[in-house]
């Protein structure tokens, strides 16, 4: 088990090449009907939105409230791209990415003068404006919203329904998580953090910090691009101003306050989470700003580091435990001696 661990520490690939193919069995496996294939394959999408908002937030700690107006620029950049060139997914997705990244640089000037709640205020009415201009712009479909986007063909194969599509979502889905792994374990997410630990001795120490900040916003955005992209060609191929409000921007704070600021991990088991949970109370549609205002509220009060700082816990618990029965154990045999 501790060389498993050690190749998987060494050469982290092999990890999301095991991940790969155990989900790859998911749905013969669990999966008993189409619509749980659809809950995943929403799963998948707003893993990618979550793990974009955990560098941004978690890791830089700049406080935005805006992520899901990117995630809506990146859905009608790929519907825009469909209604008027019928381009499919493998030409919306890059698009997407590069369209949204250069919003994700408007959203994250503010940052350079504002913090805390004033850049949440500066975040949320950026993304507000840009569904309010959606929604009153006849080339993005108005109110009536885009319908009847392709889905992707692969050597003519339609990945045209839920249970097909889910194929689509996750190899995405983990690309992106290896993606956001790779770059907060180099120079540039420890820039992050010691910018969000204190940005004065950030700055003492050398780093460019606006640099620093733009970038984290752009990294993020690309990720919220990408996920509305892929959502964007979702079947059965919809969207709609609507789906981008402020009770979309609660629950994928939700996701990562959930699952623990700074652990992306948590950010993926708290999407998880959270996904269902939506899900399960949409009957109760006019009480989810409420629910999830909630479990915002008590994560912060009785579980402040999340999931992942829990799991986090548990391990550095495991491993000073072990340590001491060590000791323990190395002393008894120094006095038997």
């Amino acid at each position: 088990m501790e060389k498993f661990k050690e190749i998987i520490r060494q050469y982290p690939f092999v990890g999301f090449i095991i991940a790969f193919l155990f989900l790859m069995a998911v749905p013969s496996i669990f999966f008993t009907d189409i619509y749980q294939s659809h809950l995943a394959s929403l799963i998948c999408i707003n893993i990618i939105v979550a793990a974009g908002l955990n560098i941004v937030k978690g890791y830089c700690g700049q406080v935005t409230v805006g992520h899901v107006g990117l995630y809506a620029v990146g859905s009608y950049t790929a519907g825009c791209m469909f209604m008027y060139l019928g381009s499919d997914l493998w030409l919306t997705l890059p698009a997407a990415i590069i369209v949204t990244a250069f919003f994700g640089v408007i959203m994250g000037v503010p940052s350079l003068r504002l913090e805390g709640p004033y850049l949440a205020l500066a975040t949320l009415g950026g993304a507000e404006a840009i569904r309010l201009f959606i929604e009153n712009g006849e080339f993005f479909g108005s109110t009536y919203g885009i319908s009847n986007i392709s889905q992707p063909v692969i050597f003519g194969v339609a990945f045209d329904t839920p249970d097909k599509y889910y194929y689509i979502a996750m190899p995405i889905m983990l690309i992106a998580v290896y993606f956001s792994f790779s770059v907060l374990k180099s120079s540039v997410g420890r820039a992050f953090m010691a910018i969000r630990e204190d940005q004065i001795s950030a700055a003492a120490s050398g780093i460019n910090v606006k640099k620093y900040k733009l970038l984290a916003f752009i990294l993020s955005a690309m990720f919220a691009g990408a996920a509305g992209a892929v959502y964007a060609h979702f079947p059965p191929g919809y969207i709609h101003p609507n789906n981008y409000t402020v009770i979309e921007m609660i629950t994928f704070l939700a996701m990562v306050v959930l699952g623990g600021l700074g652990h992306i991990w948590g950010g993926i088991i708290g999407a998880v989470v959270i996904t269902i949970v939506y899900d399960i109370t949409r009957p109760l549609y006019q009480y989810q700003l409420f629910i999830f205002g909630l479990t915002i509220v008590f994560t912060i009060l009785f579980m402040p580091k999340g999931i992942g700082g829990f799991i986090d816990k548990y391990f550095i618990d495991k491993r000073f435990k072990k340590k001491k029965t060590e000791d323990k154990k190395w002393s008894c045999l120094k006095q038997q001696n």
